[in-house]
């Protein structure tokens, strides 16, 4: 049997997505409390992705409309998203008096945002580790998070969308101005 590349590539990124996931999930975790969940779109649901992009970059933040771009360009994204509850610690790094102020204030658990930058970091590095260009995109967890995607206790996401091609698609990308 003859594999093209464009299939192989397409199994390629599906694979990584699955060891981005697992890489999420076994990422350090403050309090060993696991409130990460991740998911893999593709096809008609990455379109839903883009699709909400770009409604998001309508009103003039062009840098949603330009990540839409390379997500349509993606062989997939991998979400990953955090609840964002209390760790119970009263640590204040939040910036309020206590844990029940921040639930008062419906202020995020800093611990909690800082697994996720762990978990997003883990997986971003476990796509390099495999070669599959990527690049992390708060656009893209943005949408997942208007569409309501995760479960209700997810309040943070991050995408990361995944290619693997003969020129890296988020090299040339315009900076824009938010």
């Amino acid at each position: 049997m003859i594999y093209r590349s464009n299939e192989t590539e397409l199994s390629a990124a599906m694979r990584v997505a699955e060891l981005i996931t697992a890489a999420a999930r076994t990422a350090p975790k403050a309090c060993a409390v696991d409130a990460i969940e991740t998911l893999v779109l593709d096809g008609e649901d990455k379109d839903k992705l883009t699709a909400a992009m770009r409604e998001l970059g309508a009103g003039g933040k062009q840098f949603f409309i330009r990540d839409a771009g390379n997500v349509d360009a993606c062989h997939c994204v991998v979400l990953v998203g955090v609840g964002v509850a209390p760790r119970k610690l009263d640590c204040s790094l939040c910036g309020t008096e206590n844990c029940a102020a921040a639930v008062r204030d419906g202020i995020a658990c800093a611990l909690a945002v800082t697994d996720l930058g762990i978990a997003i970091g883990s997986a971003a590095a476990t796509a390099m580790d495999h070669r599959i260009d990527n690049r992390i995109l708060f656009t893209a967890g943005m949408a997942a998070l208007k569409l309501r995607i995760f479960s209700d206790k997810v309040k943070v996401c991050y995408g990361i969308g995944l290619s693997a091609s003969g020129k890296n698609i988020f090299f040339d990308r315009p900076a824009l101005n938010p």
